[in-house]
């Protein structure tokens, strides 16, 4: 989430920036992950008559009557400071048949449609947008960044048959449950890979970036991995002497809070009125998926076979991007591919006209630079 305007347009600028020198491309756009505490989904149904315009005696399911049984899946009532981001078709029923997953030039005379509604703040979703078009840039549209990770990380096998994907990000863990090839469920626990950086930056009394720094590369939370028992050498501050920290003492605050968001996580997805258990497991993915032991530990937690999601191969930068806290910018790539293939429209993202169309006045000067000097 935005809480500082200025320094996140700031990082955009620049991430985009980089991504220009490497790839030699000039970019004017770019598909944005959303998440956070603000994200919800609830499940909902529409119904309509088929219609049958091709003929009138016989009724052939078209193109309108999918879009029309979509529109009346999404007509909920969901408050004024909340817009729909997503919806995702799960199935459709043709007068009895169900789980039918395309629809289209079947014969009936009733058309259902299961979806899965994402909403997510209003003004969440403004200052994201907001950061993105002062930057000089346009947001193609707003992608949940769970369901961008599962895109790169999940096969579809997986999905039919039942995965929970946990998202292990700093300030939040996003989970999204798959059913019968389907997003069915997305649950958002407030708590992250910060915490256990802060909980070690507190009880060892040093700076948060020291306590990120050795929590990556020293860390465990599961005791069979655990080799032995040596010191970690933190530098001291101010000329003060380096402090010893043993690798157990480390262990003994990173576990307990990884164990607490699992514990978390687990009590969530057991509300969940599956029809059938997760036969896919779990897949861990983010930037706290790189900790040592989090794959037994959530194995033990869950009683699910357990795997670390690593994007898939696509070619290019292999080595570079094939790491679990890379998931949802790879996915949010291979998704926004996908939409521009199938020509979706913009879903989401409502900017007012002058950030929408023409550039805000840092916009038009780095277009300036851009055309001038380079």
């Amino acid at each position: 989430m935005v809480v500082n305007i200025e320094a996140t347009l700031q990082s955009v600028a620049a991430a985009i920036e980089a991504a220009e020198r490497m790839s030699g491309q000039e970019v004017h756009s770019c598909w944005t992950g959303i998440g956070g505490n603000h994200i919800d989904g609830i499940n909902s149904r529409g119904v309509v008559a088929v219609t049958g315009k091709n003929r009138e005696d016989i009724r052939e399911i078209g193109p309108d009557d999918v879009t029309r049984v979509l529109e009346a899946a999404r007509a909920v009532v969901i408050p004024m400071d909340r817009q729909v981001l997503e919806v995702i078709p799960q199935s459709y029923i043709v007068d009895d048949q169900r789980s039918i997953q395309d629809p289209l030039n079947m014969i009936g005379v009733r058309l259902e449609a299961e979806v899965h509604i994402v909403t997510c703040s209003v003004t969440s979703a403004q200052n994201l947008i907001k950061c993105v078009n002062r930057a000089g840039f346009m947001v193609n549209d707003l992608i949940l960044q769970s369901l961008a990770a599962s895109r790169s990380v999940l096969i579809p096998e997986e999905k039919e048959i039942g995965v929970a994907l946990i998202d292990l990000g700093g300030g939040t863990t996003d989970v999204l449950v798959y059913a019968d090839g389907t997003p069915y469920s997305n649950i958002t626990i407030p708590a992250g890979g910060s915490m256990i950086t802060s909980d070690i930056s507190k009880v060892k009394n040093i700076s948060f970036e020291t306590a990120e720094r050795i929590k990556l590369e020293s860390g465990c939370c599961w005791e069979a991995l655990f080799r032995e028992d040596d010191d970690i050498i933190v530098p001291g501050v101010g000329g003060r002497p380096a402090m010893p920290i043993p690798r157990s003492q480390l262990m003994a605050i990173i576990r307990p809070r990884m164990e607490e968001i699992f514990k978390m996580v687990k009590e969530k997805l057991d509300k969940l009125a599956l029809s059938r258990p997760l036969g896919g497991g779990v897949v861990l993915t983010g930037g706290g998926a790189q900790l040592l032991g989090v794959a037994e530990l959530a194995h033990y937690i869950f009683g699910l076979p357990v795997r670390v999601g690593i994007p898939l191969s696509l070619g290019g930068l292999v080595e570079e991007y094939r790491n679990s806290m890379y998931a949802t910018a790879v996915g949010l790539v291979l998704e926004g591919n996908d939409r521009e293939q199938k020509n979706t429209p913009e879903r989401g993202v409502e900017v007012h006209s002058r950030e929408k169309g023409d550039p805000s006045i840092f916009g038009k000067f780095v277009n300036w630079i851009r055309t001038e000097f380079f």
